[in-house]
């Protein structure tokens, strides 16, 4: 259970004992009951923007790489407040790196089912994957479901955390969207690998798809759907704060789908695409 959730638990505990009793309770320091957490300072934030345009261009950048674009851009940051801001971010630079075949502890390996195999129907391959998304004050994070051979969004949400509800809640809306696709893929980060996520995947009846660690070739299409949004109108148009956020992406998502063309497509748009059937490969 997350100190949040201990938190709300001790909240809502009955109000005839103290807080102190209902903090032992749960083995919840008091002193995390009443922390506030006070957030980024505007120049971090600054920073954090900065940072995301710089990796959403150059993926492959490591820490030392994004700090010397910070510096070249005239900010005296080290490496230090450089790594703890893209992890708060949640980036992971894209490079080849060692011990590629070992699962982390507890997670199910699953292999990468899409290399030398393309979409050719709607529902046969999906795709998922998180991004930052910055704000004029502050930060949000971005989960997607794609469609691979029609490029649809068939589900987005927003969370301040990067925790797997939100992720679970994209999933769920892509289902009552479509019929569940042959094949899902994600890369490996621990909203994706957890049990929950993967039993939610199983029920459904998907095969289950996962990227080679440091290889975004291997979701290539839904990082271009990244760069695509943030590009197009994220950064050219900075929400006040999350209510703004999502509304934005509401009239976004509703433009990419019925009326962007796309020329890998033919000049159609993923609406048109995903509303064509098709046979779908074994």
């Amino acid at each position: 259970m997350s100190v949040a959730q201990q938190r709300a638990l001790v909240a809502q505990a009955d109000p005839a004992s103290s807080v102190q009793a209902r903090c032992q309770a749960l083995g919840l320091a008091r002193s995390s009951f009443y922390y506030q957490p006070c957030g980024e300072s505007a120049y971090n934030l600054e920073l954090m923007r900065l940072l995301d345009e710089e990796f959403t261009q150059h993926n492959f950048k490591g820490v030392r790489g994004l700090r010397d674009h910070l510096r070249l851009a005239g900010h005296r940051v080290n490496e230090k407040r450089v790594r703890r801001l893209v992890r708060l971010m949640g980036h992971e630079p894209v490079y080849p790196k060692p011990r590629l075949s070992v699962p982390g502890q507890g997670v199910t390996p699953y292999p990468y089912l899409l290399r030398e195999r393309s979409a050719t129907a709607p529902n046969e391959v999906w795709s998922t994957d998180i991004t930052y998304v910055p704000m004029a004050k502050g930060f949000l994070y971005l989960a997607a479901v794609l469609d691979w051979h029609s490029r649809y969004v068939l589900s987005w949400q927003l969370s301040n955390s990067l925790d797997v509800g939100f992720c679970l809640r994209a999933l769920a809306d892509a289902l009552r969207v479509a019929p569940a696709p042959h094949i899902f893929n994600s890369d490996q980060g621990s909203q994706f690998t957890s049990l929950a996520y993967e039993q939610a995947l199983l029920d459904a009846g998907c095969r289950i798809s996962r990227d080679g660690r440091g290889r975004a070739t291997d979701n290539a299409f839904i990082e271009r759907l990244w760069r695509t949004v943030k590009w197009e109108y994220i950064y050219l148009n900075p929400a006040d704060d999350g209510h703004h956020l999502h509304h934005q992406l509401q009239a976004y998502f509703a433009y990419y789908n019925h009326r962007r063309p796309h020329q890998s497509l033919g000049g159609q748009t993923p609406a048109q695409v995903f509303a064509q059937p098709s046979f779908i490969q074994p």
